[in-house]
Order: structure tokens, then sequence, then C-alpha cells
């Protein structure tokens, strides 16, 4: 099936509130481009140095669609990550709040936030800590900062390869998302629970997502890095 398809029948497949963020990662810009010919709305990018070339490349078409950071964030880049992204989905501290807040300051713009969760605790990957006492703490360090929003969570959960097994880290997250939302904390607004991949997106908007990041089951299998 082409992209163009793929897309289609995605879209077709999940439910009206769910929103698909396509995970550009490796992705060319003539993919993307024709994704986004069909209606796609969010590109997500784990890298800025990689969104800066995909949005120069991709020209007014880019202006169409929101960019996602969806990778880690280092504090050198944050700079140009506010020149492309409209929303970081991978808040993980207090001190990366700041630093991303001191930037944005500077140029008056209120900045969209998500906090990411390391659901499963793996060493490997980013993310606070799983205990519902640390987001809550992190959330009201946030809510502090003039010029982030605070709007969702985001989760990537443990690689597995059935994806029924992650089900219950996408509950527990769900779990976290509800308390947190309940607790009226000033200037966060929790809208968006981003969790789920092309293996897992159908679990995880069963267990609450409406966000999930798709590559594969839109661009097809990942073409293998010849210069590594």
């Amino acid at each position: 099936m082409t992209i163009k398809e793929n897309c289609l029948k995605i879209k077709k497949e999940i439910p009206d509130h769910v929103r698909v963020v396509l995970a550009a990662k490796l992705k060319t810009a003539e993919e993307i481009s024709e994704a986004i010919s069909v209606g796609a709305e969010i590109v997500g990018e784990n890298y800025v140095q990689e969104a800066e070339k995909m949005y120069e490349t991709l020209g007014e078409q880019a202006k169409k669609v929101k960019w996602h950071m969806i990778g880690p964030l280092q504090k050198n880049k944050i700079n140009k990550a506010l020149k492309v992204f409209d929303c970081i989905e991978t808040i993980d501290s207090v001190e990366l709040a700041e630093a991303v807040n001191k930037r944005a300051e500077v140029i008056k713009r209120e900045v969209p936030v998500f906090i990411e969760i390391n659901i499963g605790s793996e060493i490997t990957k980013s993310g606070v800590k799983p205990e519902y006492e640390i987001i809550e703490k992190l959330a009201k360090g946030i809510s502090g900062l003039d010029y982030l929003k605070l709007e969702g969570l985001m989760t990537v959960g443990p690689r597995v390869g059935d994806p029924e097994e992650v089900r219950p880290y996408f509950r527990k997250t769900k779990e976290i998302f509800d308390k947190l939302r309940n607790t009226g904390i000033p200037n966060v607004d929790l809208k968006y629970l981003s969790m789920g991949m092309s293996n897992s997106y159908k679990i995880a908007i069963e267990e609450g997502a409406n966000l999930v990041r798709l590559g594969t089951v839109i661009f097809g299998e990942r073409r293998c890095d010849l210069a590594s």
C-alpha cells in the first residue's frame, strides 16, 4: 500500500478524537509531504537538526502542520528547537523546563509542553520516574513558569513482542493522567495523552491515548542506514 492509502486507512480505523503524530525519523521529505497531502496534521521529530532540515525542505508545506519534539531535548539545542517545534513532548525535569522557559521568554512565545514519563523505568530511556508524587512535583514546577503551558503527558512504553504486554503500562499512565488532571494545578490544562506507536497504538487508544506516534504503519518498514 502507498503512504496515502495507509494514511487514509489509519484515519478510518481510529476514533475521531485521536490524532496522529507522524514519526518522521529517517523519513524523506517526499514521504512526509505525501502524508501531509492527505491530511496529516502533526509531524514528530526526534532530533532538532533533522527537524530543521525537514522544515526547510518542505517549504510552505511545513507551515500547514504542527511540529512536535518527540525525542530528548538537549539544553544547547533549545533555541533552534523553538524555531521549529510548536510543542515539546519530552520535558522530564524542572531544570529542562526552566531552560526552555528562559529561551521562550526572550522571544515572548508561550510553548505547549508535555511531561515524558518513563513508565517502564528503563535505564535506556529518558523520562521522569513513574511515581505520581515526582510527576506532580514537576507539573507544579512547570505551572509556575510564565512561558510554558503543560498540556499533556507522553510515554513510549517498553518495547515488547506482544503489544498486549504493554497494556498495563499504558493503563498506569492514564491513571496518572486522570489524577493529575483532577488536581487543579494552576496553568495546567491536560488535554493530550501521547502514547502508542505502530505496534501498540490500538492498545494505547483503548487505554485512553488521544495522540499516537506512527511511523512504520504509514511509511512501511524502516530502511537500513547504509552509512552505519
